[in-house]
């Protein structure tokens, strides 16, 4: 039997992205109002048997995730804003996913770790050292995401992210994907389970624990474990999300991904009824590319009721 595909995506300039199981489509609502969509077919990678395997697909799709989303940005800007659709080099890409890359890295693993340092000569204790340093972290996380909200473009993406949550929460609850349908679609849940938010929460807390094996070494070592596990620590996030999407309805499980789906409140806002659209031509447009005889996996009711 055929393994369940989950749909996801990410919210863009006046927009959502949907990946399928071997398409990517954006869906853009331009300065007149239209509905425009644009389908990419995803590289071999990113459905080859290496993406199906634990451990290393989390590692794949942290990448594949920067790379989709940042091609994805700029069709959004292109539409948005009504400028000519210009190809993205692959070296300017990789340009970008590196700096984007190496920002988060030094904001959220490098940054904690100086600050806690000028602290460490009262953390001698290696396990409190890293509790500290994680602490740091997720405040400097939270920060990060209270100051970006202020940005009003940003209060519109999130609500595309609202509505790419909405729209996902009812496909998966067997709401057909109808623009008829999307006065009732907006009363689904605005948390999801598989949100990137909570992944990323899950890193912050995962680091904790990887670091602490590490204990309290050189600063230069300390310094370059937070360079080089950072695709580990995101590979052990990954499955730690898809697990509890899994088992949602045991009580450890949802316990554990509360402050995840809480998290999401800062990320996600109430999406209204356009924006339901451009969430529903997306996901409708990727499912229908992919198997027309395709299930979707039931949402878990007791983390929908949670949320």
């Amino acid at each position: 039997m055929a393994e369940k595909f989950y749909y996801g995506g990410q919210a863009v300039l006046e927009g959502v992205m949907m990946r399928g199981q071997k398409n990517l489509v954006t869906a853009v609502r331009n300065p007149g109002g239209e509905i425009t969509t644009e389908v990419r077919p995803l590289h071999s990678l990113y459905t080859s048997k290496w993406r199906k395997m634990p451990v290393i697909r989390g590692a794949i799709v942290l990448i594949e995730s920067m790379i989709l989303g940042i091609q994805s940005l700029i069709y959004s800007a292109n539409i948005a804003l009504k400028e000519e659709e210009e190809e993205l080099s692959g070296g300017l890409l990789w340009l970008m996913l590196l700096v984007s890359l190496g920002s988060s890295v030094a904001l959220f693993f490098l940054a904690p770790l100086f600050i806690t340092n000028l602290m460490s000569s009262f953390l001698e204790s290696a396990v409190l050292f890293n509790l500290i340093e994680g602490i740091v972290r997720l405040v400097i996380f939270v920060i990060y995401i209270k100051l970006v909200t202020l940005t009003p473009d940003i209060k519109r993406v999130f609500g595309y992210h609202g509505a790419e949550h909405a729209t996902i929460n009812a496909f998966e609850a067997g709401v057909p994907l109808e623009l008829e349908r999307a006065a009732e679609i907006k009363t689904y849940s605005t948390a999801h389970l598989r949100c990137g938010t909570s992944f990323l929460l899950a890193v912050m807390v995962i680091a904790i624990l990887v670091f602490s094996l590490i204990g309290k070494p050189a600063f230069a070592v300390m310094f370059a474990s937070r360079i080089i596990l950072v695709p580990v620590i995101a590979a052990l996030s990954y499955e730690f999300t898809r697990f509890s999407a899994g088992h949602c309805h045991n009580p450890v499980v949802r316990f554990l991904i509360k402050p995840g789906l809480a998290l999401q409140s800062l990320t996600t806002r109430q999406p209204d009824i356009k924006q339901i659209e451009v969430a529903i031509t997306a996901l409708k447009k990727t499912v229908e590319m992919d198997n027309p005889d395709y299930i979707p996996q039931k949402a878990c009711p007791e983390c929908e009721a949670a949320t």
